[in-house]
């Protein structure tokens, strides 16, 4: 086993998250394939956000539009997004991993955190956090173990469901050395295609790849990130330095398409809840980012530096309209969004 000191990263990962939050409140449905996302309703333009593990045998999958799962499942039980359920469920998770005796804590997401452990037994040590989570909440997770946070978040893949698995230094290669590029955390299609390029195919590959080949076609820092990626390096302890917002963000995805001439009224309306975020926030806008869908499915996005920061909701929503009128683009459009990149806090970030 590697030497790490005693000091272990494990990734905590809930198993089926949203759909696991919805199956406590209604445990019939145990064992039926469900499906959460958008409001339920598969007429309406939505995707899925969790689909349980016997949704999933059937090909239902994160991401895909509602009108699609339910033509691979048939039978699946359709449930609406309900946020602040998952919320509260999340924060009782998270709240679970940090009242636990020495962890240091990095929360990733709603469902998932990289938290620190000092241990000689760390497998002992993850079926603990388990049993913990599970007390708690009545929820099961998987826990990922290793020496760096990538090596534990990508053995959480392997441990899934309701399980351990460890990934080390010593290890690494053989469990990951022939697989894809794709298999690795923060590597999609696009990076893969480029790696692909130089003839690196597989993990194994990057591992051995030459930093220079890597920082020519990436860039300095994607060059060498990557580069880490295939090694499974990068840093080995969680950072449970309190999140800090950079920005607040509203889209909306339109059941009718809209014209060219209905986009500044709704870009106004994304425009005030923006705004409302940022007011609570303190913290005032100084970039406008713009989302765009058209008709089929193609998406664009544009960003623009204002003068000064502003809660003004006329002034961002104008900058957006006028983002929207450079992309040159009258097709139907499916979907807006603004995002309002804030001021740093005082003290930066």
């Amino acid at each position: 086993m590697t030497t790490t000191g005693g000091r272990w990263v494990l990734h905590v990962d809930m198993d089926q998250f949203l759909v696991a939050v919805e199956l406590l409140r209604r445990p019939d449905l145990v064992g039926r394939p469900v499906i959460v996302g958008g409001r339920g309703d598969p007429t309406e333009r939505a995707v899925v956000s969790t689909a349980s593990y016997e949704a999933r045998e059937h090909g239902v999958g994160s991401g895909m539009p509602l009108r699609v799962a339910v033509r691979k499942c048939p039978d699946a039980v359709l449930l609406p997004v309900d946020r602040p359920v998952y919320e509260a469920a999340s924060a009782r998770v998270m709240q679970t991993l940090k009242d636990l005796p020495g962890t240091v804590v990095e929360v990733l997401g709603w469902d998932e955190a990289f938290v620190g452990v000092h241990t000689d037994d760390p497998e002992a040590r993850a079926r603990s956090v388990r049993e913990a989570v599970l007390e708690a909440t009545g929820l099961h997770c998987s826990v990922g173990i290793g020496d760096t946070l990538v090596r534990a978040k990508t053995a959480t893949g392997f441990g899934k469901p309701r399980g351990t698995f460890m990934l080390t230094r010593d290890t690494w290669l053989d469990v990951m050395g022939e697989r894809p590029t794709t298999a690795l955390w923060g590597v999609g299609p696009r990076i893969s295609a480029r790696l692909a390029g130089l003839g690196i195919d597989t993990v194994a590959q990057l591992a051995s790849a030459p930093v220079e080949v890597l920082v020519a076609e990436l860039g300095p820092s994607g060059g060498a990130h990557v580069g880490r990626l295939g090694r499974g390096g990068g840093r080995d302890w969680p950072d449970d330095t309190p999140w800090v917002a950079r920005a607040h963000g509203h889209e909306t995805t339109y059941q009718r398409d809209l014209d060219p001439a209905e986009v500044p009224d709704a870009l106004r309306v994304l425009a005030e809840q923006v705004v409302a975020d940022l007011r609570r926030e303190e913290r005032a806008a100084m970039r406008v980012h713009l989302k765009v869908r058209v008709k089929p499915f193609f998406t664009s996005t544009k960003v623009r530096k204002l003068a000064e920061p502003t809660y003004d909701v006329d002034l961002i929503a104008t900058t957006a309209h006028e983002l929207y009128l450079a992309l040159g683009d009258d097709r139907p459009v499916r979907l807006l969004g603004i995002r309002g990149e804030m001021v740093p806090p005082e003290g930066g970030y």
